[in-house]
């Protein structure tokens, strides 16, 4: 199984040389493996046949035995599986002992191709048992593998990988080297099956290597790949993988079927909607001559799909997707709502309004018990049929209509990040009316529609009951196995870390939603009387341009800006400048200065709108992909007080926060910061009544037991922002991270929040425009404002401006008051400077 090519050739050399039977049967056996390890299965069985022919004219049963289990698990493999089965039982008939366990491995991967996953792993369980009896390490390390397998597919993902990592390191001690690649492959879709994407792609990678360095073809390595690389977004390697694979031509038939599909499929994620369709036809055709008629409809509506992104309309493809749409629903599968919305589509294209309704109802069918996103689905379609009528009056309300139904569904789900996600559903309801409000040349609507669907996930805290005493247990035990990670190391901790973590994750997921609802919805007029004498900056992208609405002395214009991607441009190039400047490293090509970065900074975001600001106060709300920009770069934005919020109504809500009555400061130092003890000393002569935890006392129960309900809460300490995943972004407490999970078993957050940690500001865009991170966990908990930074900061140079804020909160300012005056005390040193530009005050 290690070197199928060299088995083969030396079968062949043995059975030159007219051996006996036994030695005969053995050769043709082997033989067959080796052809079965190639993807030659109908050879293979053949030879398989006559080494069982052999077998039985020896005399030996138990050489009967195993000729009959290789048999049977390669017809089984073949797509015969009664007949496989059947000789697998026969085989553990004739056995005894260790060869029963090598038999019970072989019956349970047939049962676990036809998905008896509880018989197989009865027969796995007993094959171990023997076979570790017997000192027999390869044939356990092959149950394991198989047995981890199973643990996979039944979700139990920390069993499945620790079985893989028994098996790797038996294959590894006997030399199997194309079953320890399979191995790492295995362990490569368990870190998958657990959400982590740069493990799966570095284990299946390395399987990667591993099976050519052997010669081996193994196509299930390639689609699994694919799927990996398509849930990380990276579409055209997932394509590049794939066209690898479909060259190689390696596996069966019925393999080369479904590796044409996900070649299709990655080819239409990855834009290239001509090679999807050439691989989607040559997978339907496969399909179809093999009798698998859900396959071959399912990549039937790709091709379709694919013919639709490049281009084609009309008639003729209507009648396709129409007819594919009608079959996708006898079969049940879940690509019929985008058949029916595509065909939807083309029927309007070509002014068939009637057909167009149908379709566009059939994509959104639903009852008055039907699940929200359903319905969220067919007001989708009317909102599109009403569209093309140039109904907009019916447009809009059936948009928001369909966003009602989404903010249903959203509320009825507890966890922050599922309600983040959930807004994706909404997103083209959302574009139907800002593309009308544009056309309008209505920035009124502009800000109305674009507020209608905007961080919608933070106005609500999430549903997390803080006396939930397993989650409580599970972040403190996460807690020490992170803090016993930073001193060594430990595979075996590392290990217990993923598990602690999917263990929190699965828990706050589960969380049922419900119990808030929207009472208030978002009121122009609202807004404008509260503004007073700041101006508002809210940022709408449409059609990937930015526009800024300003809202200033009750009147609300919009400007056109410029493309989206040419603003994150350049907030890339800003933040890369501050990180350097943070670590005072030297620019080997002197790049613009801050202030030329800063001015084009200024023209990318706002444009013309900065020539309206003035002197005033500004609230700045940005789109999620803007979120991380370093606001006081802007030469419009330095000099005055700037608050920064994820939507308008968010800074309406933070507005009516009101302080707590009770004056209590809380004062909180990490471990390993030596310039933040120094600060935290220093505030705490500032704040004599403060609470202090430092040296051993800030952990995080203490700390949150502290903040809960506080005036003011400054917290120095190393910050760490998770892209892979935000909510375990943290601060580094003295008994290891205080998590966004963490803060959300907060009654109250602090009124005030001074975060002095690095990229403490950071938050991931998901869903349709909704932020998760550490600072934005706290605004639906009730923070009036937030200081944070959206880049590594110089701790030295961070603590003279920190401590300039709280003199000047202390003289009554506000946050972002307190801030703006803090950077123009400090500005003179370059390294200050930058780290005022690091930090930005959100909230209100």
């Amino acid at each position: 199984m290690s070197r199928p090519h060299d088995a083969i050739a030396s079968a062949r050399t043995l059975l030159a040389g007219a051996p006996a039977t036994v030695e005969a049967s053995i050769a043709h056996q082997a033989w067959g493996i080796g052809l079965r390890q190639l993807g030659d299965v109908t050879t293979a069985v053949r030879e398989l046949r006559t080494a069982l022919r052999l077998a039985e004219q020896s005399g030996r049963s138990e050489r009967q035995a195993d000729v009959l289990a290789t048999l049977g698990a390669t017809l089984g493999r073949a797509g015969r599986s009664r007949e496989g089965l059947a000789r697998l039982d026969r085989a553990v008939d004739l056995s005894r002992g260790a060869l029963t366990g090598r038999v019970l491995l072989r019956r349970a991967d047939v049962l676990l191709v036809l998905g008896r996953h509880r018989e197989a792993l009865d027969d796995l369980r007993s094959a171990i048992t023997r076979l570790r009896r017997s000192g027999d390490q390869v044939w356990e390390a092959r149950s394991r593998n198989y047995r981890g397998f199973i643990q996979l597919a039944l979700g139990a993902t920390l069993r499945a990988d620790a079985d893989f990592a028994v098996a790797e390191k038996l294959y590894a001690a006997t030399g199997q080297e194309f079953e320890y690649a399979e191995a790492r492959q295995n362990r490569g879709l368990a870190a998958y099956s657990r959400g982590d994407l740069p493990a799966a792609l570095r284990y299946l990678d390395e399987a990667g290597r591993r099976f050519a360095a052997v010669g081996v073809v193994w196509p299930d390595l390639a689609i699994d790949r694919c799927g990996v690389l398509l849930a990380a977004g990276l579409s055209k390697e997932a394509l590049a993988e794939m066209d690898q694979a479909i060259a190689a031509e390696g596996g069966t038939a019925t393999k080369r079927g479904e590796l044409w599909f996900a070649a299709a499929t990655a080819a239409l994620a990855a834009g290239d909607p001509a090679a999807a369709r050439e691989r989607a036809d040559r997978a339907r055709r496969l399909f179809s001559a093999q009798r698998r008629e859900w396959w071959s409809v399912r990549s039937s509506m790709v091709l379709l799909e694919a013919r639709y992104q490049s281009g084609e309309r009309g008639e003729r493809l209507l009648r396709r997707v129409s007819a594919v749409a009608g079959r996708l629903d006898t079969l049940g599968a879940s690509e019929a709502s985008a058949a029916h919305l595509l065909a939807g589509r083309l029927a309007l294209d070509v002014g068939r309004v009637r057909a167009a309704d149908r379709q566009l109802e059939l994509a959104g069918r639903h009852s008055k018990d039907a699940p929200p996103i359903a319905r969220s689905a067919a007001w989708l379609g009317k909102a599109l049929r009403a569209e093309a009528r140039s109904d907009v009056r019916g447009m809009l309300s059936a948009c928001g209509r369909g966003l009602d139904a989404l903010d249903e569904h959203r509320l009825a789900m507890g966890a922050t990040e599922l309600r983040a996600l959930a807004t994706g559903h909404g997103a083209e309801l959302a574009e139907l009316a800002l593309r009308d409000a544009l056309r309008r040349d209505d920035p009124r609507r502009l800000l109305t529609w674009g507020e209608r669907w905007r961080a919608t996930a933070l106005g609500v805290p999430p549903v997390r009951p803080p006396d939930d005493e397993q989650l409580v247990a599970e972040l403190a035990a996460l807690r020490d196995v992170v803090r016993r990670l930073d001193g060594s190391p430990d595979p075996s901790l590392d290990k217990e870390r993923r598990r602690l973590e999917k263990a929190v994750r699965d828990r706050t997921l589960r969380a049922q939603g419900g119990a808030h609802r929207i009472a208030h919805r978002f009121d122009v007029d609202e807004l404008v009387g509260a503004l007073g004498e700041t101006v508002l900056v809210e940022l709408v992208e449409v059609g990937g341009v930015l526009q800024a609405v300003v809202v200033r002395d009750g009147r609300i214009t919009k400007h056109e800006v410029g493309p989206l991607a040419a603003a994150a441009l350049e907030v890339e190039r800003s933040r890369f400048r501050l990180r350097r400047l943070a670590h005072a490293r030297p620019n080997p090509r002197p790049g613009p200065s801050l202030e030329v970065l800063g001015a084009r900074l200024g023209d990318a975001i706002l444009g013309a709108a900065q020539e309206l600001l003035g002197d005033r106060p500004v609230v700045m709300v940005p789109p999620g992909r803007l979120h991380a920009l370093p606001w006081g770069l802007v030469p419009a934005l330095a000099d005055r007080a700037v608050n920064v919020v994820p939507s308008a109504a968010t800074w309406l809500r933070a507005r009516q926060v009101r302080p707590p009555s009770d004056r209590r400061v809380v004062l909180v130092l990490g471990p390993g910061l030596s310039a933040g003890r120094a600060e935290v000393m220093q505030l705490a002569k500032q704040y004599p009544d403060a609470t202090v935890l430092a040296d051993g006392d800030a952990t995080a129960e203490k700390v949150l037991r502290e903040l809960d309900g506080a005036w003011i809460a400054h917290i120095a300490a190393h910050g760490t922002f998770r892209a892979d995943s935000p909510l375990f972004s943290s601060l580094r407490l003295d008994d290891g991270p205080l998590t966004v999970y963490d803060f959300e078993r907060l009654r109250r957050a602090p009124y005030r929040m001074v975060l002095s940690s690095c990229d403490s500001g950071l938050a991931k865009p998901v869903g349709a425009d909704e932020l998760l991170g550490l600072s934005s966990s706290l605004i639906p908990l009730g923070a009036a404002g937030i200081l944070a930074s959206v880049v590594p900061v110089n701790d030295p140079a961070t603590a003279p401006l920190m401590l300039a804020v709280h003199e000047n909160l202390q003289a009554g300012q506000s946050l972002a008051a307190a801030f703006a005056a803090a950077r123009l005390e400090t500005r003179g040193d370059p390294v200050a400077d930058a780290a005022g530009r690091s930090f930005v005050a959100l909230g209100a």
